[in-house]
């Protein structure tokens, strides 16, 4: 961000205000964790902050210090619009069109709220008053130590703003393995750990908190797992049956893709998964090296992300929308083997 928007931001933040931070719909580790270090950091100001999700969140995200606070717009519509309606500032975090904020799109748009965006994702939109993007940086959570950082207020951060805002670096940077993680990321994260983050306890709260269903769901997941060795690349499918009889759960099948990564040779990895009730195939997209999965996405599946890690959906059934994926890989000379 110019210096001049710092400044500008920091006479918004000079005087207690009405703050709301929204994540974006299907909101993951880099989401929560953003929200929540920006909230205990802006509260400390004085400020009066809510943060309000779309929906609701993967269960091993809920131990996060300040999580009771988080308010959930599906299930409290009237009174997150007359925050948002309220406020005089809102933060944007960890997406840059305000199609991704799902039901919140309608009253976020009619907001005479000063909006300021803090993202990772390409192509950002225009809606915001102001944007500090960085499509470079490995999370959003690294871009709100930053943002602290330009308003020097690093000494500000507290053991619950660390914790936060490591857990989302953590979990967006695939545990510092995806090839975003920069010596700088390195740096905040050992400024985090300096602050009070404690990274093991952090990792097994995040990673090691499986119930039974959720292994026996994985169990099934790389059973479907195939592999296409002459185009390097390796695919998953859960179908809404298997996901019902392991009692599936927002966020289960969080880091699955990941798996078709670890074969040999395999470069470019999927999941599809069925999602009945919304009548669509929601796809995660991840990728090694030079391929751009953020360019597949948006050319074949209404999607798009980040180079190497990108969502995307079909309104096929499970079946045609891998008889897809097959029909295009031909064109893509990256992956021919």
């Amino acid at each position: 961000m110019i210096e001049q928007a710092i400044l500008e931001i920091t006479a918004e933040l000079s005087q207690a205000r009405n703050i709301v931070i929204v994540p974006h719909k299907g909101p993951d580790g880099d989401a929560i964790g953003s929200s929540l270090g920006l909230m205990h950091f802006l509260k400390n100001k004085g400020h009066n902050v809510d943060v309000i999700a779309p929906n609701e969140y993967p269960r091993f995200l809920k131990w996060l210090p300040g999580n009771d606070q988080v308010m959930i717009y599906e299930k409290d519509k009237t009174k997150a619009d007359e925050l948002i309606n309220d406020a005089d500032i809102v933060f944007a975090l960890d997406f840059n069109h305000l199609n991704r904020s799902g039901d919140m799109q309608e009253v976020l748009t009619a907001s005479q709220a000063v909006f300021i965006m803090i993202d990772h994702h390409r192509e950002p939109s225009d809606f915001a008053n102001y944007t500090y993007s960085d499509a470079e940086m490995s999370s959003t959570c690294e871009m709100v130590y930053h943002f602290i950082d330009k308003l020097r207020a690093v000494e500000k951060i507290t053991p619950e703003i660390a914790t936060c805002l490591y857990s989302g670096i953590m979990t967006d940077t695939g545990s510092f393995r995806f090839s975003a993680t920069s010596a700088e990321t390195h740096r905040v994260i050992a400024q985090l750990i300096d602050k009070g983050a404690v990274n093991h306890e952090i990792h097994n709260n995040i990673f090691d908190t499986f119930n039974e269903n959720r292994l026996q769901l994985l169990g099934t997941a790389l059973q479907n797992l195939r592999v296409l060795p002459e185009y390097k690349t390796a695919y998953i499918t859960l179908s809404q049956e298997e996901l019902d009889k392991h009692n599936f759960q927002k966020g289960d099948t969080e880091g699955f893709v990941n798996y078709g990564l670890a074969i040999e040779d395999v470069i470019f990895a999927l999941i599809f998964i069925e999602n009945k009730q919304e009548g669509i195939i929601k796809i995660s997209f991840r990728s090694k090296g030079d391929f751009n999965v953020n360019e597949f996405a948006r050319a074949h599946f209404e999607g798009g992300g980040h180079n190497n890690a990108a969502g995307g959906k079909s309104e096929l059934s499970i079946e045609d929308t891998v008889a897809k994926l097959n029909s295009i890989l031909p064109d893509y000379k990256e992956l021919k083997g």
